[in-house]
């Protein structure tokens, strides 16, 4: 736990979010599938999905949701021949960021954009 929350400050510090409500959810394959189908359109698992619900007042707290699949972050990790708790860690920092307001595209484009270098910037701290 101390680790997830670590990841998500450094993440929120970061983007100098200076107030946030941010749960952060681990759920199973099937969980994350559901969320991906009804929420999203896409058919099966993923490792992480978030909602950015946006700011309470003008300029009040950031207030998001991040699901995570811990089974495909360690699917992930072992064909990446990393830990999985270092994918943990991304993924929570990768979650945030899109509540944050972030994206990326998706394919060959993920891994080089802004928001992947950001975010391993970010990871590189807390590692």
């Amino acid at each position: 736990r101390a680790r997830v929350r670590e990841a998500a400050v450094a993440a929120l510090k970061a983007e100098r979010a200076k107030d946030a409500m941010l749960s952060i959810t681990f759920v199973g394959r099937a969980t994350i599938s559901h969320l991906n189908h009804r929420y999203l359109g896409h058919h099966g698992p993923t490792d992480v999905i978030s909602f950015g619900l946006g700011r309470v007042g003008r300029r009040g707290a950031v207030v998001g949701d991040v699901y995570i699949c811990a089974e495909i972050a360690r699917e992930n990790a072992k064909a990446q021949g990393i830990s999985a708790g270092e994918e943990l860690l991304r993924l929570v920092i990768h979650g945030t960021l899109h509540v944050l307001g972030h994206d990326h595209p998706t394919g060959a484009g993920r891994t080089t954009s802004p928001m992947w270098r950001r975010q391993e910037r970010i990871l590189a701290r807390v590692l």
